[in-house]
């Protein structure tokens, strides 16, 4: 995997948080792992207001699909 480095800034409290989880020769490697892990969830949370919205679009659908033939399926069926 290819790598670039970064010049950050961290809030002084959040940076001693930082060292005392991962330790000092750690931390590029936790703060790209938590990154990423971050990244995933807002990926996901995206999709999944897609797909909701997907679902709400085909119900609809669906239902005027079953009101334009409503009519057809109460008629009585004949051997």
């Amino acid at each position: 995997m290819n790598t670039i480095r970064l010049n950050i800034t961290l809030p002084e409290e959040l940076a001693r948080q930082l060292d005392n989880l991962a330790g000092p020769k750690k931390k590029s490697h936790f703060i790209a792992e938590t990154l990423k892990q971050r990244i995933e969830k807002i990926q996901n949370g995206e999709l999944r207001v897609l797909l909701e919205e997907g679902y709400k679009s085909a119900k609809q659908e669906s239902l005027d699909i079953v009101r334009e033939f409503e009519c057809v399926d109460l008629e009585p069926s004949y051997p």
